[in-house]
């Protein structure tokens, strides 16, 4: 099987590159592609170097699976072509997301959208997809009437230039350039570009992702901050269900649900963080707690922590592929 990485040399295309490697995906070539300016660099992908080459309209002749990080503007350009040309692109960017005839996916969710592809398939944002994974089996049980959250969103969100620009301004206050106002040391209450309704573009995201993915429509509001943390996005979650469910049986839930580590342990202090989660697959569910100001047990509260450039991005690409092989 042949594969690719449109966008090989950015954050999350070197994570994909890392992540087919530790999974061992049945591969029989890879190769990269990037912008002009980033070709002829070399990539390691175990014992052997692969040179990346300059994306083109023609570079997808041959290759069976695409996995694109590249940016919508790209995706949008060369994503039809690749399929065109028989390959199956599963695409990291927004670029095809709310498109009714292109499945989202979460394969611990809704792995059954993906037999009605027509060649492309997009992979969620880095925040809705720890979201359903916790969320998911909560809302088999007792269905999901609304949700509030918060998201406290790692710079690696905003590509190798957030990481670059945090570690500057941690040596020395430089002029903001990846964010609207200095990040070291401050949060920033806001990613992408503003709506005429006052959300950001990020948060309209979640909030229409999250109820594609579960095949619901709930009531649905985000604030999404930026935090100084290098890797690994975390969700303050507030769900209210249709049905009673306690504290108890949402941890027993989610102790069994796919892809979810609980952990939460108040007298132990032991609850997830990013730099817990950096690294791993797992969504880490903690703080796991009744809102008392519904009555009768019909909401929680939940903190959500998973590693973006990872979980919300790479990996699940990969497991994406997965599926297909």
């Amino acid at each position: 099987m042949k594969v690719c990485v449109v966008g090989a040399t950015g954050a999350v295309g070197r994570k994909m590159i890392e992540v087919l490697l530790e999974r061992e995906f049945p591969l029989t070539e890879l190769s990269l592609f990037a912008s002009e300016r980033s070709s002829g660099k070399r990539l390691a992908f175990g014992d052997k170097e692969i040179t990346v080459q300059k994306l083109e309209h023609t570079s997808g002749k041959g290759i069976d699976i695409a996995l694109f990080s590249a940016g919508a503007s790209i995706s949008r350009e060369f994503a039809p072509y690749f399929a065109k040309d028989g390959a199956v692109v599963i695409d990291n960017s927004s670029a095809f997301r709310m498109d009714t005839d292109v499945p989202l996916v979460v394969p611990e969710v809704n792995s059954e959208d993906i037999a009605w592809h027509s060649g492309i398939i997009a992979n969620p944002n880095c925040c809705a997809i720890p979201m359903v994974v916790a969320l998911s089996p909560l809302h088999k049980k007792a269905g999901i009437k609304r949700i509030v959250a918060s998201t406290y969103q790692s710079v690696s969100g905003a590509g190798q230039k957030g990481i670059e620009e945090l570690k500057a301004q941690l040596q020395e206050i430089i002029q903001p350039k990846a964010f609207s106002c200095q990040i070291a040391f401050n949060i920033v209450p806001h990613i992408d570009s503003f709506l005429e309704n006052g959300y950001t573009k990020e948060e309209a995201k979640i909030i229409e992702e999250a109820k594609k993915i579960l095949h619901s429509d709930f009531g649905i509001t985000i604030t999404a901050v930026r935090v100084p943390v290098f890797v690994g996005h975390s969700e303050s979650v507030n769900v209210e269900f249709d049905k009673p469910l306690t504290e108890k049986e949402a941890k027993d839930i989610l102790g069994s649900a796919e892809g979810v580590v609980v952990m939460d342990d108040p007298d132990q202090l032991k609850y997830p963080y990013p730099l817990m989660t950096e690294g791993r697959d797992e969504v880490f569910v903690g703080r796991i707690r009744q809102d008392f100001s519904v009555p009768g047990n019909y909401a929680l509260n939940l903190w959500i922590v998973a590693d973006n450039l990872r979980k919300g991005a790479a990996t699940n690409a990969v497991q994406i592929a997965e599926k297909l092989t």
